[in-house]
Parts: C-alpha cells; structure tokens; sequence
C-alpha cells in the first residue's frame, strides 16, 4: 500500500499497455475497466459481488450526487467511500457531460454552467471550483477536470472554442484542486475529431500538469470507425508515463481496440444497462435471453464463465425471471456481464505482459464471430 498516487508502467506490447495505479486504497491494475456507480451503487449489484468479478475501481457521478443526495451529507456521513461501503479506489467524473446531456434550461458562460436539476427542476451552478469543491466533499480518489463535451457532429468553430474553454477550466481546476497527497487530478483532452486540436488540447494540459490524462469527447454518436481514428493518434500525443483513461467506453469490441491503442482504463453503464434488459455480453457474443429459444434450454448461459448466472442457473431459469419481470434477472445478468468484462481486461493484462497480445486479440474477434451455439 502506498501514501501517494503513481503510475508503474509494467509492459508494453505493441501501442497496448499494462501496468499498475498505485493510490493509498489499494492498486488498480491496468488495463482497468471501471463498473459506473451512477448514484453511489452498481444497480442491480452489491459492492463485495462487484469486487469479486475483479474491479479494482468503481465511478461515481458528481452531477447526480451532488443532486441527490448532495456532497454535503455524503461529506457529513463520512465521505462516497463509507457511504457506499466500497473502500477501495473511486473515481468522480466532474460533472459536465450530464449537465450537457440531461440537466434543463443550462446557460453556459466563461465562468461554468447553470442548470436546472432534472429532478427536481431546482436552480444549481457548476463551474471548476464548484466540481472540485463537490469531489473533494465525495473523497474520490481519483478526480476529474470540469470540461464541456459538445455534441458530435459539431462544425470545427465549435469545437475549437469548446476545447479552449474546457482548457482554461482545467486550468481552474488544477488551481482549485490544491494540494491533496494520496488523490490525483485528471486532464481531459478535447477536440472532437480534429487531430490539430486534440494535439493543442493536449499540449494545453501537458504544460498545466496532471497525474493523468483522459480521452474525452468520444463515445457521444461518432461511431466505432470515427472513435478509432482518433484513437490512432490521440493517446500518442498523452505523456507515457501517466494513465490514460477513455471515457464512456464502451461495447467489448470498442475496449478491445482502446486498449490495442494506448488506452489504460475505461468506464461504461453497458453492463448493468444491458443486464437489466435481459442482454448477456458472451465470449461468442450479445445472448438476448428475452429470446423464445432459451424457454428450455438447461445449459449455462457461457459455460466458461465463473459467475453465478453461468455455475448455478440454466439459461432457462434466466429466461423464465426476465420474463416474470423478477429482480433476480437483472441481478444476475448485470453480475455476468461485469464479470465478462473484467475477464476481458484480465486476459489483455496477461496477454501483454507476455507478448501475444495480437494473437489474444484474433482469439478473441474469431470466438465473438462464431456467434452464439446453436438451439436445442
């Protein structure tokens, strides 16, 4: 255990990365996929079921919580980690991508946005200093920059003065952020698709400083081509030595191909969204178990997978529970898919460190291509 937030970069295997985040929680090992814990929990999930699928990190939401039930008395009840009951690592996004996304009637100025919540229609103000002053209350580990994410596609005008302004609220946040030993600060780099931006975006926050840096503005209805071209150039243009963390990402084909270009760390609701509306992410691809043709089938979801839903219940059963509207099938559906995906990173982390990342990657796009076995 350490007292201070580093990053040891273990191996290397062609752009493909592995390596360890040490922070005073505990290590998360890299490449990390993040289960979302929107409102300070992984629906559908418990946090000790969450952890034994292999997380070593979860994300809270600062828009939502400092809505419901406000920083204030999460900081007053002792702090997102206690409240939650997860002790290890927890990153806080800063909170303006669900203010660009859901929050009503925003007004965006130099100097942050106001919005109205979208529960309550209540009047709030986010600027970096607010967000930093609300992750600081939370007590997350890792924080984010307050950044504004324009909507793709976006002509170039607005983009570049999108990215500018997100660059000096970095600058504001690593002001406001101050000096907390044992927590870092992430940068977001900007730019929509423009490659000169990005390298701007990124040089802005080279010269301000960061314990690490993350790919923003992707994952918001490019597509996987457009998003993979960036990533082509995008991570290159980050410091080496510090983690690098797409966000919103994604589907297990677009982690897979992050991760062949640079990434480090991701964080996507797939899991539990999907788990909660009866699709199951399989080694030979998406199960919709809604389907009529598991009504009798008694073989296990993924015979090679470990989870509950896969040793313990027929792909009947979980048939019968999704139809029957039962919390059970969203229970378990969400545990196997957060268990498929932290497999996924697990297999990349060896892969790398051992030099045949490329082979794992055919292994991996052939067996999803197999598709599903065949019905009884």
């Amino acid at each position: 255990m350490t007292a201070r937030f580093e990053f040891d970069l273990k191996a290397t295997d062609g752009k493909a990365r592995t390596g360890v985040i040490k922070t005073p929680r505990g290590d998360i090992r890299t490449p990390a996929f993040m289960p979302v814990g929107t409102a300070a929990t992984v629906k559908a999930m418990m946090p000790e079921s969450v952890r034994s699928t292999g997380a070593d990190i979860l994300l809270g939401n600062t828009y939502h919580l400092m809505l419901r039930p406000t920083a204030e008395r999460i900081d007053r009840l002792g702090g997102l980690h206690k409240f939650m009951n997860w002790e290890r690592p927890i990153l806080t996004d800063s909170g303006g991508f669900q203010v660009m996304s859901l929050a009503g009637l925003r007004k965006l100025t130099e100097e942050g946005v106001t919005f109205k919540s979208h529960i309550d229609g209540s009047k709030h103000e986010l600027t970096p200093e607010r967000s930093m002053e609300i992750q600081r209350l939370l007590g997350s580990d890792i924080v984010m920059c307050f950044d504004e994410c324009p909507a793709l596609p976006a002509d170039r005008d607005r983009i570049a003065d999108s990215m500018r302004l997100s660059m000096r609220w970095a600058k504001r946040s690593r002001d406001a952020f101050g000096d907390r030993p044992g927590h870092a600060l992430f940068g977001i780099q900007q730019g929509g698709l423009e490659q000169d931006f990005r390298a701007e975006s990124a040089e802005a926050l080279r010269e301000i400083g960061f314990e690490g840096y993350a790919i923003g503005g992707l994952a918001v209805g490019e597509g996987q081509e457009a998003m993979f071209n960036v990533l082509d150039f995008a991570p290159d243009m980050l410091p080496t030595d510090k983690p690098r963390y797409l966000m919103g990402v994604g589907k297990p084909d677009d982690i897979v191909g992050a991760v062949a270009r640079g990434v480090d760390m991701m964080d996507c609701v797939l899991p539990s969204r999907s788990g909660r509306t009866g699709q199951a992410f399989t080694r030979n691809g998406v199960v919709n178990i809604k389907n009529a043709r598991h009504a009798e089938d008694p073989r296990p979801l993924d015979e090679n997978c470990s989870c509950p839903a896969c040793t313990k219940y027929s792909r009947a059963y979980l048939h019968h529970v999704f139809r029957s509207n039962e919390m059970i099938s969203g229970m378990l559906l969400t545990w196997h898919n957060l268990q498929y995906f932290q497999d996924i990173m697990a297999g990349m982390r060896d892969a790398i460190s051992q030099g045949r990342f490329d082979a794992w990657q055919k292994d991996f796009h052939d067996t999803r291509a197999k598709g599903d076995i065949e019905p009884l």
